[in-house]
């Protein structure tokens, strides 16, 4: 009889627990006010510079190619990124609540690895771009035509999708009757799959698996793209000419090192270190997208130039 009755028990358990309290950053204690201060100006910076490319590219047709196209959508990955975690973390790191509802963590989850796995997706494009572009410039635009990569970032969107559909539901299928403090800044696998009153082993394996896998295959792609792309470059002979592909890729390759060192760090480290986890997820979270824009702006003079020009127009209209 107690065999029968202990799932609807586990079950009434599960429905009853209606929030989670995010505990916040290991080991922060007494320095909520600095930190609320440094993530307030990084997290307001990497809005401000991502928009900023993006009036960029938008008003400019000299830009309305399939390379900006994809900056572009980078752009609004690292403005949407950071926005899954960093308003919550500001709020308690202002004195609010820290109090996230059940569907509100299960959300947050989601909309982390779906914009985080639809980014690395996105990245290994972009390369694929590069590679086109350097290796086969005289069929570039035959390849790269608004419906092959319109049709490859839906690509990115669906296993994105995909990715955390297959993790949330893993780890929210789990009963979770208390406790429920989770000791870290947001709702993420690790932290959250500790509090479950069920075995979470095989949702940690999928979680593990799921990541590991995607990582390796944008890695693979990503590296394949960019060894035979560096192979092209090294053909060219004058140094003028290797200067623009050279500077174009190093600045992807900076971004991509950014996003991927991070995920290998906390998912793939054989014991969890709270306070080493909760670092490098805030380089991933806020500090990754906000480089992003200084990396892809400082060192693209089509993105600087078409600022200015932004920037004149707007001046001159303002004076009239």
């Amino acid at each position: 009889m107690d065999s029968q009755d202990r799932p609807s028990r586990n079950m009434s358990s599960h429905t009853q627990l209606n929030e989670f309290m995010l505990l916040g950053i290991p080991q922060t204690e007494g320095l909520k006010t600095m930190l609320s201060a440094i993530f307030s100006f990084t997290y307001l910076f990497t809005l401000l510079g991502n928009l900023l490319i993006l009036t960029a590219i938008v008003p400019s047709s000299t830009l309305h190619t399939p390379m900006y196209f994809f900056l572009g959508l980078l752009s609004i990955f690292d403005m949407l990124f950071p926005s899954v975690t960093c308003p919550k973390m500001l709020l308690y790191l202002s004195g609010q609540s820290k109090a996230i509802s059940y569907k509100g963590c299960a959300l947050q989850l989601f909309f982390y690895h779906f914009l985080g796995s639809a980014e690395g997706c996105l990245y290994s494009v972009m390369a694929y771009d590069r590679f086109v572009a350097i290796c086969h410039p005289l069929r570039y635009l035959l390849i790269m035509r608004p419906g092959p990569c319109v049709g490859l970032v839906m690509a990115a969107w669906t296993v994105g999708c995909l990715h955390a559909t297959i993790l949330t539901s893993f780890t929210f299928q789990l009963p979770y009757c208390g406790p429920n403090r989770v000791d870290y800044f947001f709702c993420d696998i690790p932290a959250v799959l500790p509090l479950a009153c069920a075995d979470s082993s095989l949702a940690q394996r999928v979680g593990s698996t799921n990541v590991s896998f995607l990582v390796l295959m944008f890695r693979f792609s990503v590296c394949v793209s960019y060894t035979r792309t560096g192979i092209a470059i090294l053909r060219i002979r004058s140094a003028e000419g290797r200067q623009k592909p050279f500077s174009t890729c190093s600045a992807h390759l900076t971004a991509i090192l950014c996003a991927y060192g991070p995920a290998v760090i906390v998912y793939l480290q054989p014991t969890p270190n709270p306070l080493l986890g909760a670092t490098v997820q805030i380089l991933n979270n806020i500090v990754s997208p906000m480089l992003n824009s200084l990396i892809y702006s400082l060192r693209n003079r089509e993105v600087k130039s078409s600022l200015k020009r932004v920037f004149h127009n707007v001046v001159l209209t303002a004076l009239e």
